[in-house]
């Protein structure tokens, strides 16, 4: 905290609610950035002010508001961390003071005739997200209460980029589950289906997702799977794999093949994601379905005047899980008129301090063959009253009486 007490007291009280007025709070995170750089320059007396945030993945500081250094934001000025001024401050993670400016300092901005300078970092839950830095065109000598002011200002900015950093990740997440997920599903004759998506999450969207398409020959492709995570990370990578399959399956008649060649896209171009996918083919009679299981839990089957049941399939490695795996299996089983497939993740059946087994014995009991629509809402009346923490994919599919000749 400030002192505040003492010689220059008021003043420097002036200068800490400048950076810390409650009107700051009606803006939005740009703007919130943008008018602290300016109040920031203004009470400090300084000619350049920037709040650089950090990408985490390229470990580059982005250029993101600016006083004095405008081009900066304009040209998309990156950093790599541990150069420059802005990039030590990075590395080490404490404040800098650099009085006298050197061509060795920060060429970009000793450039710019920028002769002195003050940084600190921004920090978001212990983690550093950014820094903030201001300068001088003159050798200027900065104090430690302009340290201290300068750190306070840093946490009112991190406390809006993170505002702005979720809000950006809501809109891009709730975006990708518009169109990722599918608005309906396809008219496929002999079978009526019904679908259920419930985000456990603020995002909107996860690693969950379902996805049923008709095949150049005739069979019909089912999947659901989870993405290991929650969020925009997690559904970017579902997206992906939801692509890709899509495309294996145009060129495999096998699901297990399918698989195998989307588990070596996850080793090569998904590094370190793990999921797990039922991958499944009606045939065009609809009486057979082959189904293969990448560490996905086994789907329940109801036939006419038979409890409904888990199918006896075997389940092969999530997908990501080592280089080298035994072959994946497919298996065939029965699609009896008038029975009702149900593929799920383990949202809808996995509850904290309870063993998985009892929720898959829960949906069993919810479980009657019938209309995909009747069915669905029946599962998610019984499971999905509580709401839990992760998200709830839920897939029916009903055989219809009517046969594809």
């Amino acid at each position: 905290m400030i002192d505040v007490q003492g010689s220059g007291s008021d003043e420097r009280l002036r200068r800490i609610e400048a950076v810390t007025d409650a009107a700051l709070s009606q803006l939005d995170a740009k703007d919130l950035l943008e008018e602290l750089v300016d109040r920031i320059g203004e009470v400090l007396g300084v000619d350049t002010a920037a709040i650089l945030l950090l990408d985490l993945h390229a470990q580059q500081l982005v250029a993101t508001a600016t006083k004095g250094l405008t081009e900066a934001v304009r040209e998309g000025a990156r950093i790599p961390v541990g150069r420059g001024f802005a990039g030590r401050i990075a590395q080490e993670k404490q404040p800098v003071v650099v009085e006298h400016v050197t061509a060795a300092d920060d060429p970009a901005l000793f450039g710019r005739g920028v002769r002195s300078l003050m940084g600190v970092p921004m920090f978001a839950g212990g983690e550093l997200i950014g820094v903030l830095h201001v300068g001088c065109l003159r050798p200027h000598r900065f104090t430690d209460d302009d340290v201290r002011l300068l750190q306070l200002a840093a946490d009112r900015a991190s406390l809006a980029s993170r505002t702005r950093a979720s809000g950006l990740d809501r809109s891009a997440a709730l975006a990708l589950q518009r169109s990722l997920l599918p608005t309906h599903l396809p008219d496929a004759p002999g079978v009526d289906m019904a679908a259920r998506y419930v985000p456990g999450h603020d995002a909107g969207v996860g690693g969950d997702w379902y996805d049923v398409f008709t095949l150049p020959s005739g069979w019909l492709g089912v999947v659901i799977g989870d993405v290991s995570g929650h969020g925009l990370q997690s559904a970017v990578v579902m997206g992906r794999l939801r692509s890709a399959l899509r495309a294996y399956a145009l060129v495999c008649d096998d699901p297990a093949t399918a698989l195998t060649l989307l588990d070596r896209k996850v080793h090569h171009f998904e590094t370190g994601n793990l999921a797990t996918v039922l991958y499944a083919m009606i045939s065009p009679d609809r009486t057979a379905i082959r189904i293969s299981l990448a560490g996905h839990l086994q789907p329940v089957l109801a036939a006419p005047g038979q409890p409904a049941d888990t199918l006896a399939i075997p389940v092969d490695l999530p997908l990501g899980v080592g280089p080298r795996q035994p072959a994946r299996r497919c298996t065939e089983v029965a699609f009896p008129s008038d029975a009702v497939l149900i593929c799920y993740t383990d949202g809808l059946v996995e509850r904290r301090g309870e063993v998985i087994d009892v929720g898959i014995e829960r949906l069993c009991a919810a479980v009657e063959a019938g209309p995909a629509e009747t069915v669905c809402a029946r599962v998610m009346t019984t499971l999905a009253a509580e709401q839990t923490t992760d998200d709830i994919a839920l897939l029916a599919i009903h055989s219809a009486n009517r046969r594809i000749p």
